[in-house]
This record gives C-alpha cells, sequence and structure tokens, in this order.
C-alpha cells in the first residue's frame, strides 16, 4: 500500500536568481488572423498583366533580341513577376514578398522612367532620344507610341502607388539597398560589351546615347554611369527613408476575441 497524501504540501522556496515569471513575447502572426486583400490582389494583377502585355507588343514588333536588352524591358518584366507573385500572397493571405525584392523592383521601374523623362524624352537633354525602343530620334507612332508610355510612365506610377497605398510601411532597409545597385552595375558592363560585339554602324549598338562608346568615348559614358549611378542609390536611400517616415495605409484594428496586453515582468 501507498502512504496517503498528505493534505497540506508546503510551498518550495523560490531558486534565487530566477524571476517568478517571464515577459513573453507573442508575435502578432500568432493572435491576428491572416487576411485575404482581393482588392490589393486584383490591382496589383492588372498592373503585371499591362506591363507584360506592353513588353510582349514590344517583341512583336521589333528584334527580340534587341527588345530584351533594354533595361525598361527588364525592369518591367521583373515588375511584372514581382506584383504577379505578391497579387497571389495577398489573394492566399500569406507573408508579403521580402522587401529586399520588392525595393529592387520598385527602384528600378522609378530609374527607368526618370532616366527617359529627364534625359531621352527632354528637349533640353543633350542625349534625348523619344524613340528610344525602335532606336529612332523621333517620337514612337502607333503601337510603339503606346507602348512606350505604358513601360516608361504607366507602370513606374503604377507601381509606386502600390508602395505608397497598399504596402505597409517600415519594410525597406539601408543595408539591401547597397545590392540594388549590382543590377545596374551588371547591366552597364553588359550593353558596353554588346556594343563591343556588334559590328560598327549597326543600328542601335548603343541602346542608350549616354552610353554611346562611339560617339562620346569611354571617359564620357564612364562618367554618365557613374552620375547615373550614384543618382540610383541617392534615390535608393530617399526610399528607404521614406519608407519609414511615411504613415501606414494599412493600419487597422484587429477583431479578436480578447484583449492583448503587455507582458508582466
Amino acid at each position: 500500500m501507498t502512504a496517503p497524501i498528505p493534505r497540506d504540501i508546503p510551498d518550495l522556496p523560490a531558486i534565487p536568481g530566477i524571476p517568478s515569471l517571464l515577459p513573453s513575447h507573442v508575435p502578432a502572426t500568432a493572435v491576428v488572423p491572416p487576411v485575404r486583400r482581393p482588392l490589393v490582389a486584383t490591382y496589383r494583377l492588372l498592373v503585371a498583366l499591362t506591363a507584360a502585355a506592353a513588353v510582349t507588343l514590344e517583341l512583336a514588333l521589333g528584334s527580340p533580341l534587341r527588345t530584351l536588352s533594354h533595361f525598361a524591358i527588364q525592369s518591367n518584366i521583373l515588375l511584372a513577376v514581382v506584383l504577379t507573385l505578391s497579387a497571389r500572397r495577398a489573394l492566399t493571405a500569406r507573408r508579403p514578398l521580402p522587401s529586399s525584392l520588392t525595393g529592387a523592383t520598385l527602384l528600378y521601374v522609378i530609374v527607368t522612367g526618370l532616366t527617359y523623362h529627364v534625359l531621352l524624352a527632354n528637349e533640353a537633354s543633350p542625349y534625348m532620344l523619344p524613340g528610344v525602343l525602335t532606336g529612332e530620334a523621333t517620337g514612337p507612332t502607333g503601337w510603339h507610341a503606346i507602348t512606350t508610355q505604358v513601360l516608361h510612365t504607366a507602370t513606374p506610377i503604377a507601381a509606386l502607388l502600390d508602395w505608397l497605398l497598399l504596402t505597409a510601411p517600415g519594410q525597406l532597409h539601408l543595408r539591401p539597398a547597397a545590392t540594388w545597385m549590382l543590377y545596374p552595375l551588371t547591366y552597364l558592363a553588359f550593353t558596353l560589351v554588346r556594343g563591343e560585339l556588334l559590328l560598327p554602324g549597326t543600328p542601335a549598338r548603343y541602346l542608350y546615347p549616354f552610353l554611346d562608346v562611339a560617339q562620346h568615348g569611354y571617359r564620357s559614358i564612364l562618367a554618365n554611369a557613374l552620375l547615373i549611378g550614384l543618382a540610383s542609390y541617392a534615390l535608393a536611400i530617399l526610399l528607404v527613408a521614406l519608407d519609414h517616415a511615411r504613415p501606414n495605409p494599412l493600419r487597422h484594428r484587429a477583431k479578436t476575441g480578447f484583449r492583448l496586453q503587455r507582458p508582466v515582468g
């Protein structure tokens, strides 16, 4: 037979050095149910389809290899892919894509729009080339006029609005911003090697006049590339600063069956 259990069990002494109640940090995802955002998903999918349609039309109208060599085409292809993935995650209430990827995509399409309107479509610019996708000094016409405006104006503005109105702030950081410059640097090397491999006199040998080695020489185009690179990095820093200063457009009060309180301890 076992001994009877005593009715009064003495309290055990507290172990010194260990607090009686440790603070606990509960992530928001553990108490707030994931929220599906069908309107956000629809918007992002429409922008992605618009960018993809414009790129596809440009590929059909011109030389596919030359078209794919443009920075505007590549940045819009990246935008279409990223927004498609973001739309799927918003529709299925999954975690958003890494901010390093979405921030880089936003930077590239904004650089695309600014470069076109400041350097290529500006009458005061010495590098004016409004028909950059066709390689012509005159303004694009027909379908080229539509795709040019879509790829250089509509999609950058749409991406900026998505970031400002449909994305939570405070996600971008300075450390990944430096790595965002690797792609423009790689593109610079690509376009210079491409120009060297093509025969002199080939149409659109250098896709952008400010990178035309045959006309301006390496010293000038490297200086142009440095200025554009510094401006792009300054823009990346500005985006990070604005991301931490702008209000949260997605702020809402979670509807749960209990109220969360700060842990005691």
